[in-house]
């Protein structure tokens, strides 16, 4: 197998690392000529990955055709707001039985699409059924040093989800296939979003009960958002709901439950992303989310309090006491 990574982060370096302990040859492409220059003197990513050596079987490059020519597995990790542009610049160097897999999390406008849906868009019919995505509870900075980790891989094609498992399985990362595209997208993407309350929560100092309530009721919305746009339920349940749900919002490594907690303690929202060198997914996330739960006429007071604070100044403080102050319901309701 001859592998492209497209999208240097330290996820997308994680997995071209993962992948190249497999002994295959791994192209790395990124965007910034400066980071390729850092990457190829040091081999190293010490500004997204630091810590970590880079496989000699791994080439950096910053030319799209150069890291897709001849690969017969391609893996997309571009943050979310990136990879329309990214992937139209790709389609015509993508090998045509290349499987085709996306590794980020996140949901982009005009119309709440999943990141499966907007390549598809760039893509002819025909090929639909080699994309796959790969979601669960996974910090590169723990894949990348082999610790015990496992992922799935969901496609609506059971050949693609295999293909993916037999390439990314390892002793260490445990790779389970599923069918639920659409659970599998919107269970990594909606958990950044609960991810942000939890950090609120801990940022305000409110305790472990307010932050299982929060978590545990999140995943309620989350799955009945899911629901509603064609899910399965139990999806949710799973590795790409709970599991990563539980990881995102307990860990250090997490970028949203980080900026959830700055904001709990008093920072504004453009003071933090204006600071930040990598992307907190679940900022963007929360606007997309709100709109499809009002169009699918799902409710989601936790997604819309967030939205409060995000993009409306409603201090988090006082989008705790909206929530606990909501009218009586049955936990089932």
């Amino acid at each position: 197998m001859k592998a492209a990574v497209i999208g240097a982060g330290g996820w997308g370096t994680a997995l071209a690392v993962l992948l190249a302990g497999k002994g295959y040859p791994v192209s790395l492409w990124m965007r910034r000529p400066e980071l390729y220059k850092k990457i190829l003197l040091k081999r190293s990513n010490e500004e997204y990955l630091p810590g970590i050596k880079l496989p000699d079987t791994i080439r950096p490059t910053v030319e799209l055709e150069e890291a897709l020519h001849d690969k017969n597995f391609v893996l997309f990790a571009v943050p979310s707001h990136g990879l329309r542009a990214v992937a139209a610049a790709a389609v015509p160097y993508l090998p045509p039985r290349a499987v085709l897999v996306n590794a980020a999390k996140g949901l982009v406008e005009p119309g709440g699409l999943r990141l499966s849906q907007l390549l598809k868009a760039a893509l002819p019919v025909e090929r639909h059924d080699q994309i796959a995505v790969i979601s669960g509870p996974n910090h590169a900075e723990e894949v990348s040093r082999g610790l015990p980790s496992a992922t799935v891989a969901a496609s609506t094609a059971p050949g693609t989800a295999l293909l993916v498992q037999e390439a990314l399985m390892t002793s260490y990362f445990r790779v389970y296939t599923h069918s639920d595209l659409t659970g599998v997208e919107l269970g990594g993407a909606l958990k950044n979003v609960i991810a942000l309350g939890a950090g609120i929560v801990d940022g305000l100092k409110l305790g472990d009960n307010a932050k299982a309530a929060l978590v545990t009721r999140g995943l309620a919305e989350m799955t009945r958002l899911g629901a509603a746009l064609g899910a399965c339920a139990s999806t949710f349940s799973g590795l790409s709901g709970l599991g990563d749900l539980y990881a995102t919002c307990s860990s250090p490594h997490s970028r949203n439950r980080d900026v959830g907690c700055r904001l709990g303690r008093g920072e504004r929202p453009g003071e933090i992303t204006a600071a930040m060198k990598t992307v907190a997914e679940g900022i963007n996330t929360t606007r997309v989310a709100a709109g499809l739960a009002r169009r699918a006429g799902v409710e989601m007071p936790i997604t819309t309090a967030l939205h409060g604070v995000l993009f409306e100044a409603l201090p988090p403080q006082q989008a705790v006491e909206r929530l606990m102050e909501r009218e009586k319901k049955a936990e089932n309701g």
